[in-house]
Parts: structure tokens; sequence; C-alpha cells
């Protein structure tokens, strides 16, 4: 076989390999409209010994947006919308909301965090090469390398476990920061009540 034919059949392969890996841990993610739960994350910032440890909860609302809530060290709170980002630091705090319709690379984030925290596998694949594998019968690991220009300046690697849902994202940073988002007590109710609402529909 001539060496072009031979590499052409490989990357076929590859790609056939990465497909069916996609499938199959879609197969097995819950397929929720929305999912609440609690979030304890650790930042690792290139320089310092300690991690940055914060803890809080969150509800994705898969046609609506994201409510990040940060309860510890600091109270703070973070809106996502497919078209919007906001953000406020406690109460009275800083706030600031800015237009993904205006900043594509905020639009590209935006995309990127609601695929992460819905496990959608066939939007990452979009931006990410795709390895992986399943785990026992129903558990499975990713891992995404950027292929998106854009994304490759900030993020080197995102590693992915989960079930049902995911439940642990490991997030490498080109400047060299880390940070691994582990979730808990996931749940699809209740629905958003009457504040949680207001902040989806802004």
């Amino acid at each position: 076989m001539k060496p072009l034919v031979l590499v052409a059949c490989l990357l076929m392969g590859l790609s056939a390999h990465a497909a069916d890996l996609v499938k199959d841990v879609r197969a097995r993610l819950v397929d929720a409209p929305l999912v609440r739960g609690k979030f304890e994350q650790k930042k690792t910032v290139a320089g310092f010994k300690k991690p940055l440890v914060s803890k809080g909860d969150f509800l994705l609302a898969r046609d609506q947006g994201v409510l990040w809530n940060t309860r510890t060290p600091f109270a703070s709170t973070l809106t996502l919308t497919r078209k919007s980002l906001s953000a406020e630091q406690g109460a009275g705090g800083a706030a600031y909301h800015l237009d993904s319709t205006k900043e594509p690379a905020l639009a590209a984030m935006n995309e990127l965090l609601f695929a992460l925290l819905a496990g959608d596998v066939a939007t990452l694949q979009q931006r990410f090469k795709v390895e992986g594998a399943l785990v026992g019968p129903t558990g499975w690991k990713l891992e995404l390398t950027p292929t998106d220009a854009g994304l490759a300046r900030v993020f080197k690697h995102i590693r992915m476990e989960g079930d049902g849902y995911v439940r642990q994202v490991h997030l490498e940073e080109t400047r060299g920061d880390s940070s691994v988002i582990l979730f808990d007590a996931l749940a699809q109710t209740p629905p958003p009540d009457a504040t949680e609402a207001g902040r989806l529909g802004k």
C-alpha cells in the first residue's frame, strides 16, 4: 500500500473511532433539559503553592442559560445565556454585563461552558479533538485538545469524567494555571424559581 493511502486509511480509522466514542458517551449521558447541583472548584495558580478553593451551586437550563452561584469564600453570581454574560460580586458589589453578540470570543466561551456543563460532546467535537474511553458499565473519560485557534490560546487540554452526568472537569490553561471542578448532588428538579427565572430572562 502506498504511504499516502496508508495515512488516509489511518486517519479515517481514527475519525471513525472518535465518532463511535462520541456516540457512546452521548448514549450514557442523561438527556436532561435542566440540571442543578453543587460544585467545588480548586484553582491552582502558577507561583502559588495552595489552590484557591471555592464552593457553591449551579443551575443549567439548557434552553435558557446557566446560573453559577459561588457561596464561599466570597459570594458572587454569574449568569450565562446564549447572548450574554453577567456577573456580580456579593450584595451591592461590582457588577458587569457583556453582550456575546458583539464579542465573538465571549460567544465561543459561552458555547464552551454550556457544552462542558451539559456534556454536549457533539458541540465540543466541533472545537476540540476528542479522545477518551468508556469506563465500566456507566462511566466515561474524555480528553479534549483545542483545534479552535482562539480556544487554543487559552487552554492546553480539558479533561472530563462522568456517567449519566458530568462529574468532573479539569481545565489546563496555556499560562500554567489549572482548575478542577467537581459536581455533586445533581438533580433535574426543582424548576427555576422566580428569582432564577428573572436572572435567566435578562
